[in-house]
């Protein structure tokens, strides 16, 4: 057959010009190795950080590294179910997570899958996990409280909407038990809560559900679990699953309280990912960008101006610490981005002082802006006189000898501390705690054993909310939130007859020191 030169030139010609106009776009890659719930892909050259991945079997990945000429990604499934030569497609989105009021009330995982049993979760509102943090013009100041219902916390450590403050304390010394005080006070108060639980048992995960089903505030509650069995992947992606459910009401000018249970977990979870994905370790092996971690999870916690929305997020993140080392890499990162820190003392819990809240090492860099006015005119000189109570403590058991003035001081503190105790799953109302304070305030309770404080202080709660005089008066405080010299006076002398029901035990208890019981009533009556 002969060969026609002319229609052979005019085919070249043709490809010749049409070289390069046709784009051949491939959305499919082959996974080079897996092991440990990371692999190793090829052929995806467009892939974008954070973009979910679908692998054979129904499996799911995320892109973490973006390497030359290969993309690192984890897996959010079992890895045995991922085979060397499997092909891996890509979706084209980043990984997004179901949204809105649908999942109050629910356990899901960290994909926002629901894992409680109670059927799907119907809704079409999506968010991505990964989003920037609104920016400072787009913010307000804090100066709305955030009620924990924990006297200690509420009248010396203030928390406002929007704020950032840190849960930190040795393993077993009540961390957990004031955020769940926190989230049961929220009851009847018109805000959201999410309870994200990184690398706990599961066994505890289900004592928290139902600790807050028995409290009535499941219902305005939101768990992301995901347990110690689970990947390490899944663990990191939680605490960006619960932040952005939260994201969703605070857009939407609600106000939102989110706890992170632990960071701790969560740092550790990372850096095995980190060490999985080959990345340079730092510090005690975590990668360098361990800080940034958490400073782009809880830089989304804010108090939005009414142009944004007007909602907030408030986050408690929780951090353990080894023998209260404050200082250690993990704590200081976190304590450097948050907005103050709750310090738990092993050796106050241990004591029987329980929350076990040290007031010497904790503080809100937000300050009494976060408190209502009663309790700023009753709680001013609380630091400062546990500070002196412990300093003297210290000092007093180096020496018999003490003069009057340190043994009122060391006197008063025991007492200030005993009223500060307080039992789980209690919380008290903002103005409960402000008649409780001015009690303490005027002195009154330097009469008391320490023995009777926690009764005394019982008492008082529930006079003010059951008799009819009390309740007028709690009324008028809830309505102006401060105390005027008529309504201070009031009140103070409503806790003057309460303490007189405790006057013949008191006596008993201090017979020697002030002579026969009508002796005692007669000097009570003057004081």
């Amino acid at each position: 057959m002969a060969l026609n030169i002319k229609e052979i030139s005019e085919v070249i010609e043709r490809q010749i010009k049409q070289y390069g106009k046709e784009i051949v776009k491939s959305e499919e890659g082959t996974v080079v190795t897996v092991g440990d719930g990371v692999t190793l892909l090829y052929g995806l050259d467009n892939a974008m950080m954070g973009e979910l991945l679908v692998f054979p079997n129904n499996i799911y990945g995320m892109v973490l590294n973006l390497e030359d000429g290969a993309v690192g990604a984890v897996l959010m499934g079992d890895d045995s179910l991922v085979k060397e030569g499997d092909t891996v497609k890509r979706t084209g989105r980043v990984v997004e997570i179901r949204v809105g009021n649908e999942l109050l009330g629910r356990v899901v995982n960290a994909l926002g899958q629901p894992i409680d049993g109670n059927g799907d979760i119907k809704t079409n509102k999506f968010r991505p996990v990964e989003r920037i943090a609104s920016g400072v013009m787009a913010r307000q100041s804090v100066d709305q409280p955030m009620e924990t219902g924990i006297i200690s916390v509420d009248a010396i450590i203030p928390i406002g909407k929007g704020q950032r403050e840190l849960i930190i304390g040795d393993r077993q010394t009540g961390k957990t038990a004031i955020a769940i005080d926190a989230i049961i006070n929220q009851k009847n108060k018109n805000v959201k809560c999410v309870y994200v639980a990184i690398g706990q048992k599961e066994s505890t995960v289900a004592q928290v559900v139902e600790k807050l089903k028995l409290a009535g505030a499941l219902e305005y509650t939101v768990i992301v679990s995901a347990s110690a069995s689970e990947l390490s992947p899944l663990q990191y992606l939680s605490p960006y699953t619960g932040v952005t459910i939260a994201e969703e009401w605070m857009f939407n000018g609600e106000d939102v309280l989110i706890v992170y249970d632990d960071l701790s977990k969560h740092a550790v979870a990372y850096r095995t990912m980190a060490l999985l994905l080959r990345r340079p370790p730092g510090r005690e092996a975590y990668p360098g960008d361990v800080f940034y971690l958490h400073s782009r999870l809880l830089e989304r916690a804010a108090r939005l101006n009414k142009e944004n929305g007007g909602g907030s997020i408030t986050a408690l993140p929780i951090i353990e610490t080894q023998a209260g080392d404050i200082s250690a890499y993990i704590p200081t990162n976190v304590i450097s981005i948050t907005d103050g820190q709750i310090f738990l003392s092993e050796s106050m819990f241990n004591k029987g002082n329980r929350p076990a809240v040290n007031t010497g090492f904790s503080v809100s860099r937000v300050g009494s802006s976060a408190q209502i006015k009663a309790i700023k005119q009753v709680a001013g000189t609380l630091k400062l006189e546990l500070a002196q109570y412990f300093e003297l403590e210290a000092f007093s058991k180096f020496g018999s000898d003490l003069d009057e003035a340190t043994r009122q001081t060391l006197e008063h503190g025991s007492r200030v501390l005993e009223i500060l105790k307080q039992r789980q799953y209690s919380p008290l109302e903002q103005v409960d705690q402000a008649m409780i304070l001015l009690a303490v305030k005027n002195r009154l309770i330097k009469w008391l054993p320490l023995d009777l404080i926690l009764d005394l202080k019982n008492a008082l709660v529930h006079h003010f909310q059951k008799s009819p005089e009390g309740k007028k008066l709690r009324e008028k405080l809830m309505e102006t939130k401060a105390f005027d010299d008529e309504l201070s006076n009031a009140i103070d002398k409503e806790n003057k007859v309460i303490l007189k029901r405790f006057i013949d035990k008191i006596h008993d208890y201090q017979s020697t020191k002030y002579g026969t019981e009508a002796e005692f009533k007669e000097l009570f009556a003057k004081k």
